[in-house]
């Protein structure tokens, strides 16, 4: 077990982390039967770390931590951390009920894990003192640092965000409504030294809305798939190239989301898909979701195509 290295620590690398590279949220690899792959999974997270993200968060939506069971996200954890091997921070997902989610707190925390990403909690909707109470009770059970993660049934007030910014291993919001009045309501109640997170579906569409209330780190599905052009948006951003950042925009996340919302589950799937085209030994999705449709998957191959030729990359 490796011993964490504190909130404050670990704040502060993610705020450095952030400013150098986006959020990878890597994909769990399974076989074509559906059984996890940890070979193929470490072939495709070193992948990842190699393209300078800013952190990793192994096991968490995109990696479809909700199909996981706890041996195959022990596995996850730990194959990430080793990977890692110190160079970023690593942030697993953690979820349901703070009771399971504990459970899988105490297992990254096993594993190395630097801090966690707890998803919304499972299926009922829940009054602001239990969304409250909900990471109050995760933080008294582990040491990790935690990352509240606002989404679907789960959307803090200013008033709650102050509460949970009390709690001594609460470091950071990641948003998920893209609400900007909300969000910045949120921003300007919380400490200065508490950290916010982008994690709008295809974040990239809506950065620069988000840098403008003070939220520009965001989570990157592209960098699953294809990094270079997930690496061209980020230093165009960061550079104020707003050409570039209008035209990767309209060749190829605005087509991007027009045909992940075809289909429920698509910003999971596609993106599985799409690594699988560049080569990557990812396999397929789990149920609930579905691999895309044939013609879906044509449309894909164009898209992802014409994305990589605009930042000088093939397929």
């Amino acid at each position: 077990m490796t011993v964490s290295a504190g909130p404050v620590a670990v704040a502060q690398r993610l705020r450095d982390g952030m400013a150098g590279g986006v959020l990878s949220f890597p994909l769990t690899a399974f076989r074509d039967d559906g059984a996890l792959d940890p070979d193929g999974y470490r072939a495709y997270v070193a992948e990842r770390l190699a393209a300078a993200p800013g952190a990793v968060f192994p096991a968490c939506g995109t990696g479809e931590f909700f199909s996981l069971d706890e041996d195959e996200y022990r596995q996850v954890v730990t194959i990430t951390v080793e990977e890692a091997a110190g160079r970023v921070p690593v942030v697993a997902g953690t979820g349901y009920g703070w009771a399971q989610a504990v459970r899988f707190a105490r297992i990254a925390e096993d594993a190395g894990a630097d801090a966690l990403l707890v998803l919304p909690h499972y299926l009922v909707a829940a009054p602001q003192d239990g969304l409250v109470a909900q990471l109050e009770q995760i933080a008294a059970r582990t040491p990790l640092p935690l990352i509240a993660y606002q989404r679907g049934q789960v959307a803090f007030t200013a008033d709650s965000l102050r509460r949970i910014a009390a709690v001594a291993n609460v470091i950071g919001l990641k948003d998920g409504h893209s609400d900007l009045d909300r969000l910045q309501r949120l921003t300007l109640a919380a400490p200065e030294d508490f950290l916010f997170f982008n994690g709008a579906s295809t974040a990239e569409i809506q950065a620069r809305a988000y840098a403008t209330v003070g939220v520009p780190a965001y989570s990157s599905a592209v960098h699953a798939f294809a990094p270079e052009i997930a690496g061209a948006f980020f230093t165009a951003l960061r550079d104020d190239d707003h050409g570039t950042v209008d035209k990767l925009l309209r060749d190829f996340y605005v087509p991007l989301v027009e045909l992940r919302d075809r289909v429920p589950g698509y910003a999971v799937s596609l993106v599985k898909a799409a690594a699988r085209l560049r080569g990557h030994p990812v396999g397929p999705v789990r149920a609930p979701l579905t691999d895309p449709s044939p013609a879906d998957l044509t449309a894909l191959t164009a898209l992802l195509t014409a994305g990589l030729d605009l930042v000088g990359a093939t397929l």
